[in-house]
């Protein structure tokens, strides 16, 4: 109930006119006072400059605001037209001084009769009429027409009467300089600032005349303010009946507020809940339907001639039209950061002769304390507009709650740091044109605007670790001048360094695939066959001898005795082994490889069938099962460098568990009796099977004389590259193991006859090569030869 109807031109009188209002607040020179007194209470003061931008619109009210909606007296004053007229031309804020003079503080007196004397009511013998005619149970449309609209749904309770003068200005500030104003004195007016309007308006009271003759100069030069001054209230006590409205004298001011009580208040008891009813449903559904509330739920259950009275379309497209305004007014407030001249500085200031990505633009940022500072204003005008626009959604979803359509409106986007970072890359590299396009750092291109064939200017190179630039070229900052370490300069780019090929040196490559290796060994193809020599001191090749005379016996291949410039790579090692017949001796073998000579104990020992190593496999020769073949094939999972085979043969016997069925195996004991003789072995064939490499061991030896003395500029790292590439791919043929054993140091032992302490050096010197590298990796060795 929160509505007072003005006199309107097109109906009839309200319940008190303005004369009558007078005689029953009682005459003029006997009017009471709040607080008793008879006397007439004069008041003048003058309130402060206030601006209020367009958040003085009535979206910004209490709660429960949507009851009024565009309907009410408030809406159609003349105040607030004339101030949403000027919003509507661009004049965004008003700054208002004005003075209050209340002349007369006045009280309704006929409450005061009924309540302590219990005399009956003054009413209007028009007003008595139409309450009879209502009947005791009217409906309310019966309400509305009768008394809703002729006479309102409040009466004045107390109110101050006076009048104010007031000045109020209309600022445009997009047409306002942000340039101090000259001196008053001076002839050109056009750069004026808001300092400027605050003390002119200031001196309003002082000065009428020349400030009135100053601001229309202003007004008529720069067309960014508009003045209107106005005056309202009685000059005396005796003319009231020359005022237009009672507006003219109700002075409404925190110091002087109006009070209203509501009609119901002077209705009989039967009438005062069906006027409530009808005087809600006639402000809440302007007469189209009955507002009905359950559960804190109210809606107007509307009449068949208003299908759509709860959707105040009027209503939703005014805060749509709002929204649409703060939405423009967000993007003119980034707009204004962006060509603000901190922002314009910082850019300018950030370096061209290499890429700055957003990272490096965001120091360059946070040392710039002046953008930081207009940054924050920013801030500051956005979380207001976000604040308006929020409670104006909130509103416009309640209005459109039982619309047919969803609200239209666009949500303002945040723009954070990193994006003003990234409208800097775009103003440095993408602003070949009128309108700069988008830098997107992911491409190191630009997104041109459509009418723009072209934006891109060019992009200097990006400095960094890896495969970044070291430098920019000088004469074209577009390519890399130096590279990183580990990187080589090509065509103005840095590409991986890649040593060199090791033919020259040591030949490494294979293309002999496992199935192709079965095969072949199967065939015993002499083309895969390791050509070395057979020694031993415990036996002779193709000849029986009696296993049990010695627990162990040695078989050795030696491959290098005679070609020195050759390095081995195993595949796999076969034995044909031959067995007297009824022989219960099985013959263990274990095998040992030195990869590059040396001494007996610079060998390996081979895990045969242990994990995933693989075991031997037998075939038989002949149908009579006396010789096999014994072949462990290593495959190129396994394969390794050997330049000697140590066979270590002994035999144990083999035995059938009666009480399992398992085969199992015990040492022979030492027999001094010849006639108890277990049976005799004999070894055909001892060979190894895979491919020789060249190896140039002076070539070699060469290289390493260029880490100390290169021969041009980059040879030493050439050598480096070339060295470590020869150390992991020797290092790769490993036996199998925990940990890598060191092969490299054997070669350079063994094969280059290099001494322990150059050895030494030659591995440090690569470690620290290797530890310069991007995305090195330096794999952990164990030490085989000494």
């Amino acid at each position: 109930m929160g509505r007072q109807d003005l006199p309107r031109a097109d109906g009839p009188p309200p319940m008190l006119p303005w004369p009558l209002a007078l005689l029953a607040l009682s005459a003029c020179c006997r009017w009471g006072v709040a607080g008793g007194a008879g006397n007439t209470v004069p008041q003048q003061h003058a309130a402060p400059s206030t601006p209020s931008s367009s958040s003085s619109s009535p979206y910004a009210r209490a709660p429960l605001d949507w009851l009024l909606t565009d309907r009410g007296p408030f809406y159609r004053a003349q105040e607030y037209v004339d101030f949403m007229e000027r919003y509507r031309q661009g004049f965004t804020t008003r700054y208002r001084i004005y003075r209050e003079f209340a002349r007369w503080k006045v009280n309704n007196l006929a409450l005061e009769r009924k309540d302590f004397f219990s005399l009956p009511l003054p009413l209007a013998p028009e007003f008595i009429r139409n309450i009879r005619l209502l009947g005791r149970r009217p409906s309310p449309q019966q309400i509305t027409d009768s008394l809703i609209k002729k006479y309102g749904t409040h009466f004045l309770l107390a109110a101050t009467l006076g009048g104010e003068e007031s000045l109020t200005i209309f600022v445009d500030k997009r047409k306002l300089s942000r340039r101090a104003e000259p001196a008053v004195g001076a002839g050109n007016s056009s750069g004026v600032s808001l300092e400027t309007l605050h003390q002119l308006a200031a001196s309003y009271f002082i000065d009428r005349e020349s400030t009135l003759r100053r601001l229309h100069h202003i007004q008529i030069a720069t067309a960014a303010i508009k003045v209107t001054e106005t005056r309202t209230g009685p000059l005396g006590c005796s003319n009231y009946d020359n005022l237009d409205s009672v507006s003219s004298v109700l002075v409404q001011s925190p110091e002087n507020k109006v009070q209203l009580q509501g009609l119901q208040t002077v209705l009989p008891s039967y009438l005062r809940e069906r006027f409530v009813a009808a005087a809600l449903s006639y402000i809440a559904c302007s007469s189209a339907g009955e507002l009905v509330c359950r559960r804190s739920d109210c809606r107007c259950q509307c009449q068949p001639a208003f299908p759509r009275c709860n959707c105040p379309e009027a209503d939703i497209q005014a805060l749509e039209s709002s929204l649409a305004q703060l939405w423009r007014a967000w993007e003119s407030h980034h707009g204004q950061f962006e060509e603000s001249e901190e922002f314009q500085a910082l850019v300018k200031r950030l370096p061209t002769d290499r890429f700055l990505n957003r990272t490096a633009i965001s120091h360059f940022w946070a040392m710039d304390l002046d953008v930081q500072h207009r940054y924050q204003q920013l801030g500051t005008s956005l979380k207001l507009l976000s604040r308006k626009t929020y409670r104006l959604i909130r509103r416009l979803f309640n209005l459109s709650k039982r619309c047919h359509r969803q609200p239209r409106f666009k949500l303002p986007k945040e723009r954070s740091l990193p994006y003003w970072w990234s409208r800097a890359q775009s103003l440095l590299y993408c602003s070949e044109t009128t309108v700069p396009g988008t830098f997107l750092e992911e491409s190191h291109s630009c997104t041109c605007p459509s009418d723009q064939p072209s934006c891109q200017g060019s992009i200097p190179c990006a400095l960094g670790e890896g495969p970044a630039c070291a430098s920019c070229a000088e004469d074209n900052s577009t390519r890399c001048g130096t590279c990183n370490h580990g990187y080589v300069l090509t065509q103005g780019f840095c590409r991986p360094e890649v040593a060199d090929s090791l033919e020259h040196y040591l030949g490494l490559e294979t293309d002999l695939q496992d199935l192709e290796l079965k095969y072949l060994l199967q065939k015993r193809d002499s083309r895969i066959e390791v050509h070395s020599i057979f020694i031993s001191n415990d036996m002779r090749l193709g000849s029986w001898f009696d296993p049990s005379w010695r627990k162990r016996m040695l078989l050795t291949l030696k491959s290098n005795k005679y070609k020195p410039g050759l390095v081995h790579v195993m595949l796999a090692l076969s034995l044909q082994i031959c067995l007297t017949k009824n022989s219960t001796l099985e013959p263990v073998m274990a095998i040992y490889v030195n990869p590059f000579g040396g001494s007996h104990s610079e060998s390996w020992f081979m895990p045969v069938n242990e994990g995933s190593f693989p075991d031997w496999e037998r075939t038989n020769v002949d149908a009579s099962a006396q010789c096999q073949n014994w072949t462990l094939t290593l495959g190129n999972k396994w394969k390794t460098f050997f330049e000697t085979v140590h066979v270590y043969l002994r035999s144990r016997i083999k035995s059938l568990d009666d009480s399992s069925n398992e085969t199992i195996y015990y040492e022979p004991l030492e027999m001094s009796d010849p006639s108890k003789n277990l049976g005799y072995m004999k070894i055909n064939s001892l060979q190894v099977f895979g491919y020789s490499l060249p190896f140039e061991p002076d070539a070699i030896r060469d290289l390493i004389l260029q880490l100390d003395y290169p021969y041009t500029q980059g040879s030493q790292d050439s050598a480096m590259l070339q060295l470590l590439e020869i150390r992991d791919r020797v290092n790769r043929l490993s036996p199998p193991g925990k940990t890598r054993l060191d092969l490299f140091t054997c070669l350079l032992r063994h094969r280059l006859k290099l001494a322990n302490n150059e050895v030494a050096r030659i591995q440090s010197s690569l470690r620290a090569f290797n530890a310069r590298l991007p995305n090195a990796l330096e794999q952990e060795t164990g030490k085989l030869c000494s």
